[in-house]
């Protein structure tokens, strides 16, 4: 796959105006994060780590970004969204109960928890699961669709923006301060944005970006 902003590396701007030193330490903290879990247990790690792969598949050149781990972090530190529809229990429980009945429509349907069996019977239960259509005690009158929609997807989309590395693949500087932005008018780029790479010039967008800070 080309590169949308070659030579970018948004972490090559901490010690230059863009970051301060609030900025490095949330930064820090993001890279620093714990690769195990401290809220799921070990088959609700292993089944939830399943689910991050196949909603947000990784590239293999680069190490991943730890979407389980950020997710198990944002429930045992209970960061809320500061809503939660009625028909969901709190994020955590919605969590659990949702890997347990994921794992009991594996077992039923393929003989295996989620994360043992093949990929392609993991897109199908959560095409299922996306659809309304997975049922059982498990879920304790959790709507299985809800639960895919405001759980499932943005707790893992936003674990996977949070982190630089997706940050160099879509040309994100991180927080805007303490520099802030100036060219505010459409197709303009501030010089400590990342120059985007047009079909016949990703040389000259390396160059560029090899001078962001």
């Amino acid at each position: 796959m080309t590169e949308r902003y070659p030579g970018y590396d948004v972490l090559s701007k901490r010690w230059s105006d863009s970051w301060n030193e609030q900025t490095r330490r949330v930064i820090d903290r993001r890279l620093s994060a714990p690769r195990e879990a401290s809220f799921f247990t070990d088959e609700e790690w292993r089944t939830l780590t399943a689910v991050c792969e196949r909603i947000l598949p990784q590239p293999k050149d680069r190490p991943p970004v730890p979407l389980a781990a950020y997710v198990d972090q944002k429930m045992a530190g209970n960061m809320q969204d500061g809503y939660r529809y009625a028909q969901m229990p709190p994020q955590g429980d919605a969590w659990r109960r949702g890997l347990a009945a994921l794992d009991g429509a594996a077992r039923e349907t393929h003989g295996a928890p989620f994360h043992a069996v093949r990929p392609h019977e993991q897109d199908a239960l959560l095409t299922l699961m996306q659809q309304g259509k997975l049922t059982g005690p498990a879920w304790g009158g959790m709507p299985c669709a809800l639960f895919f929609a405001h759980r499932v997807l943005p707790d893992i989309t936003h674990a996977y923006y949070a982190h630089p590395t997706s940050w160099n693949e879509i040309g994100f500087g991180g927080p805007a301060s303490p520099r802030g932005y100036v060219r505010m008018g459409l197709d303009r780029r501030d010089p400590w944005e990342a120059a985007e790479a047009k079909p016949g010039e990703e040389e000259a967008a390396r160059r560029k970006n090899d001078h962001v800070g």
